[in-house]
């Protein structure tokens, strides 16, 4: 079980995109993430004709280090240590170790 997931709130804790929120779009690798609006890079790309593909100068998100992210606490608005814990019903749910609230529902 990971502490980050696909579809996560997250902050950016480290890098040139400090303190910026947003949404992880996908898991890349084991170190990884993809998240939305952080890390944006230009790509020039060529015109191709035969696909219909334009070109000139796309702006997308690149991959960043999922240890320059924490999990976002709401209850906080900050960024929140993430804890393992086995509920009753033998659910195995994440947790924010500031307050103990569960972020798996």
């Amino acid at each position: 079980m990971r502490k980050i997931r696909s579809g996560d709130d997250v902050i950016v804790i480290a890098g040139k995109d400090k303190g910026r929120r947003g949404q992880v779009l996908r898991i890349v690798d084991h170190e990884r993430v993809l998240v939305e609006g952080v890390n944006l890079v230009k790509r020039h790309t060529r015109a191709n004709p035969a696909a219909g593909a334009p070109g000139g100068i796309i702006e997308r998100e690149a991959p960043i280090h999922i240890s320059n992210v924490m999990l976002y606490n709401p209850r906080t608005e900050r960024g929140g240590r993430i804890g393992f814990r086995t509920l009753e019903d033998g659910r195995k749910v994440r947790y924010f170790k500031a307050d103990n609230e569960v972020v798996d529902v």
